[in-house]
């Protein structure tokens, strides 16, 4: 039987009776609420962030505004506003709204919800919203069963995912989806929304004081995600309330979410020290005090990126050829930051400072480029080499392009005599191999090539 034969409802037979509503469009919560959840933004114009998606006629806003009916997955980290936004969707549209996990959720409870949706909108006019948080857990199959309903919109899907749903969801559900990327929160977004939630009547209603000590702090431990903030503010209060002490301090702060403030400002000097002396650790080959100085910069909110482009330049910088997997270590840490996120990323980064810190070191090769570059600026250039240069187009052999050029794969070895740099550059040495790791072969490898190349080249004065 075809998958959309499941749902068909035969005209010939009598609706059925009204079926409850499991789920209906989310009310009000109601005072006892989580704080984070009492603070969800309750219109677009109370959604912190996202100003790229939400802008005049961007995809998102005219899909909350009920202008472009269309499914949606949104991605990006935890605490951005992907379950608010899937929220203001339905709100907004008068859609009923069905949320699932898929964590809990299989094909049954999808296509149960499916089907009640074809029933609804068949003999009420009734249109639904479905979310599905962490969509990416969905299976294969579990992620085809929502094919059809999405294709003649029964549903109007929103999906929410962690990852890169490139990566973990299937073609066909991402071809019939806009696909939305949703960006950390900023530091000023964090403050804006912890500012709501201490006057808000929802929220705390000005019964505390925070100081500008325990802001730093919470915004700090909330790196970007807002529900993290709200949830960090919410049992400070808690605290504070139980001591009758309406100002909210740093060390309250630290007690109820028991993180200690990391002294360390991300635009001021503990940013470069702790930065430098990172580096510096690793150069040291201390692994012991690289860890603890990107521990120190994981919890005081670094950006992970920030963490790992260091860390890719330093493989190049400071250990280079005396171990050519560093780089590929650094290079493959930045990307699973990328991919995996925070806090996750953190064993990654971890993984690659491990790698660099133990690793030979060598300088050879900034040292080489830096002499090169030194060289080029200076005006040590001259011209290609007559044999070495393009052939491919009409006249070149008149010019006496390419003409003479020895290909080096003629020679047993691979290596043959010729003439590569220009003439001012002849027996300049900007690569010199340290004796350490696998540099050391190197030492031995360069002084053989070089002779063999520069055999009938004149010596230089």
């Amino acid at each position: 039987m075809h998958q959309d034969e499941l749902f068909t409802v035969n005209p010939d037979v009598a609706p059925p009776p009204e079926q409850p509503d499991l789920a209906p469009r989310p009310q009000q919560p109601p005072p006892g609420a989580p704080l984070a959840v009492r603070m969800r933004p309750r219109t677009l114009d109370e959604v912190v962030g996202q100003r790229h998606l939400l802008t005049d006629g961007a995809p998102l806003r005219r899909l909350v505004e009920g202008a472009a009916p269309a499914s949606v997955l949104l991605h990006g980290p935890p605490g951005t506003g992907k379950t608010t936004l899937a929220n203001l969707v339905s709100t907004a549209t008068g859609r009923r709204f069905v949320a699932l996990s898929a964590l809990s959720a299989g094909v049954k409870e999808v296509r149960g919800v499916i089907e009640e949706a074809r029933r609804r909108r068949r003999y009420n006019g009734e249109d639904t919203v479905l979310f599905i948080d962490e969509v990416h857990r969905f299976s294969k199959t579990q992620q085809d069963a929502l094919l059809g309903a999405v294709e003649d919109r029964t549903v109007l899907l929103v999906a929410a995912t962690t990852e890169n749903p490139s990566f973990s969801v299937v073609s066909p559900l991402l071809s019939r989806s806009l696909v939305l990327q949703l960006r950390p929160l900023t530091d000023d977004d964090i403050r804006d929304v912890l500012g709501r939630a201490l006057t808000e009547q929802r929220g705390l209603a000005c019964r505390f004081q925070l100081t500008d000590e325990a802001l730093d702090h919470l915004v700090r431990l909330a790196a970007g995600d807002a529900r993290r903030a709200l949830t960090a503010l919410e049992a400070a209060a808690d605290a504070a309330s139980a001591t009758e002490h309406g100002t909210i301090e740093l060390a309250t702060v630290e007690s109820c979410v028991d993180k200690a403030a990391v002294r360390y400002d991300r635009d001021g000097d503990q940013h470069y020290d702790v930065t430098s002396a990172f580096i510096k650790s690793i150069r040291g080959s201390d692994v012991d005090a690289a860890l603890h100085y990107l521990a120190r910069m994981i919890e005081a909110g670094e950006d992970p990126r920030f963490i790992a482009r260091r860390l890719v330049v330093h493989a190049s910088e400071d250990i280079g050829m005396a171990d050519p997997t560093a780089l590929q270590s650094a290079v493959a840490a930045a990307n699973a930051v990328q991919f995996i996120g925070m806090p996750e990323g953190r064993l990654a980064l971890a993984q690659a400072t491990v790698h660099l810190a133990t690793a030979p070191k060598s300088n050879a090769v900034i040292t080489a480029i830096d002499a090169a570059l030194a060289d080029v600026r200076a005006g040590r250039v001259g011209t290609v080499p007559p044999h070495l240069r393009d052939g491919h187009y009409a006249g070149a052999t008149r010019l006496g392009n390419a003409t003479g050029y020895r290909y080096p794969h003629d020679a047993a070895e691979g290596v043959l005599a010729q003439q590569y740099p220009p003439d001012e550059l002849l027996g300049t040495d900007y690569y010199n191999p340290t004796q350490r790791g696998a540099e050391r072969a190197l030492a031995e490898r360069v002084p053989k090539l070089r002779r063999t190349v520069r055999a009938h080249q004149p010596r230089q004065p």
